[in-house]
């Protein structure tokens, strides 16, 4: 029986131990291989002054390594922290306060951006990865080797905290999402029981360890003892590139956002290579626009086609299988709910809407977050309780997604009530954005709108207006946002205006400024 997330792991190492779990370029991990890993991992950190409960830093990019400390933290009882190594060393250092993370787990090819974030906090006090760095101790992974590779004598509960991923927040500051071994195992098991994966499968794994799209491939995949391929940042930058490794990993398997999908159909190279493998492709984080999608199901029609949806703090909730190509004016609704999932569709009163109206999803499932690290105020905004009896109520998640049932009883997203949008599936906040520009020095006022690119998904154009008988370059402002905002949420293209238009109640008029702006100056 699977109580918690590294039982996933445990039970396949004993049943198949030389089946390959990870791939990642030419190295490859067994499931009995990652099993012993995590678990001389997790002895070092018991064996060093770590306890349940505490929250350790795991800091690198797509690889094998990545999986061992997943592992290796949830078997010491801790909760991992995945930080981005390309985002801002302020941001990064951020979020390290805010979790209090002593403890940092990293690579040696990351030791420069490593020394950049303990620059920013004096609080990590062990570095795992690099055999030498400048501020802390720092310990080689070769040493943890050393540890013994039984199972550490502790015990898990479901309800206890797993991993934290943070996003954007409005206030300028990062957003914690706190999920349980529950809620993260609950969703590996929902998915894994909705589609017909098997262990043959080979699932490919394009999404950053912060981003929560990797769940997929770091728990679904071996809780169906498949494998599974991460794939490397430098293959995401080239389609091209990236259509071979599909085809020569066989990967069956797929899920990303929209623009990569998009991105891969451009390179003109999906009809020079066999795709027959791939039965499965799953899409989420943004709208799939219809022509592209059309196009993509054409080239590629072996495959099944998925639509998924869901926040963070329900990593996913709906689904959405396409039983035939989509026609190019068709909305592609996001679905129904599946098992251990009810929904609510209100008004901004709180109450229900009749069917086919619009108003906010509000989510029940098993894989809701236990809520807002260190933030009780932000956890009870976002929370809708219905009261069933006295002291028992049911409680759901406010999305801040519009939505509407159409005539088929499936969910059809129509937009957000609020300044969050989706961009390449990140969320990002752009009040967040606007309060990045508005801390420059010379600037006075700030706006950012989103604007459709050419690929059809969404940009970011900041407008400003700087202080009184002030200049500016826009570089510098850009490198300003550098240091405060991940490479996904900098503006693509920066204005310098007179003035704002403004509204009667002398509020921005973004909607004017949209208008405005027919060519970006950057």
């Amino acid at each position: 029986m699977l109580y918690n997330l590294q039982h996933i792991i445990e039970s396949v190492a004993i049943s198949l131990p030389d089946r390959v779990a990870f791939s990642c370029l030419k190295k490859v991990i067994t499931y009995q291989e990652l099993d012993h890993q995590a678990n001389q991992l997790a002895h070092f950190l018991l064996n060093n002054g770590h306890s349940k409960g505490d929250r350790i830093g795991i800091f690198m990019p797509r690889c094998l390594e990545s999986v061992i400390a997943v592992y290796g933290i949830l078997k010491s009882g801790a909760a991992y922290v995945p930080l981005d190594p390309f985002a801002p060393t302020h941001r990064t250092a951020a979020i390290m306060e805010d979790c209090n993370i002593k403890t940092l787990v990293t690579i040696p090819n990351l030791k420069n951006r490593t020394e950049g974030v303990l620059k920013e906090t004096s609080q990590v006090q062990l570095i795992i990865g690099p055999e030498t760095i400048s501020n802390g101790t720092s310990i080689a992974w070769e040493t943890i080797h050393e540890e013994n590779y039984s199972k550490p004598l502790l015990e898990i509960l479901e309800s206890d905290l797993a991993f934290i991923l943070y996003t954007s927040g409005s206030t300028g500051a990062p957003k914690g999402i706190m999920h349980t071994h529950y809620s993260a195992l609950s969703l590996a098991k929902i998915v894994a029981d909705t589609f017909d994966f098997h262990e043959d499968d080979i699932f490919g794994n394009p999404a950053p360890l912060h981003f929560d799209p990797s769940t997929f491939g770091y728990f679904v995949a071996p809780l169906v003892r498949a494998k599974t391929v991460i794939i490397p940042e430098a293959y995401l930058k080239m389609p091209a590139s990236l259509s071979v490794l599909i085809a020569q990993e066989k990967i069956s398997v797929w899920y990303s956002v929209p623009l990569m999908l998009i991105q891969l159909l451009k390179s003109n190279t999906l009809t020079k290579h066999d795709f027959s493998h791939l039965r499965w492709i799953f899409f989420a984080g943004e709208v799939f626009t219809p022509k592209h999608l059309k196009a993509l199901m054409e080239t590629l029609p072996q495959a099944r086609y998925c639509n998924l949806y869901g926040p963070a703090e329900l990593i996913l909730c709906t689904y959405y299988p396409l039983e035939e190509i989509p026609e190019a004016h068709i909305n592609i609704p996001i679905g129904k709910t599946w098992a251990n999932t009810e929904f609510k569709i209100l008004n901004s009163q709180g109450e229900e809407v009749a069917h086919g109206e619009e108003g906010e999803l509000a989510i029940r499932s098993a894989t809701l977050m236990q809520g807002y690290w260190n933030n009780p105020e932000m956890t009870k905004k976002c929370f809708y309780q219905v009261n069933i009896a006295q002291g028992y109520q049911h409680t759901y998640y406010k999305t801040g997604d519009l939505v509407k049932l159409n005539e088929s009883n499936e969910l059809l997203f129509l937009g957000r009530n609020d300044r969050q949008i989706k961009l390449r599936g990140y969320r990002v906040e752009l009040d967040e954005v606007e309060n990045i520009l508005s801390q420059h020095p010379l600037v006075e006022e700030a706006a950012v709108i989103a604007l459709k690119d050419t690929e059809e998904t969404q940009k970011l154009q900041a407008s400003i207006l700087l202080k009184h008988g002030k200049s500016l370059q826009v570089d510098a402002l850009q490198e300003f946002c550098s240091q405060f905002l991940p490479s996904y949420a900098l503006p693509e293209s920066i204005t310098i205006m007179k003035d704002f238009p403004r509204t009667s109640s002398g509020k921005i008029d973004r909607r004017q400024i949209a208008n405005l702006i027919d060519q970006p100056q950057t």
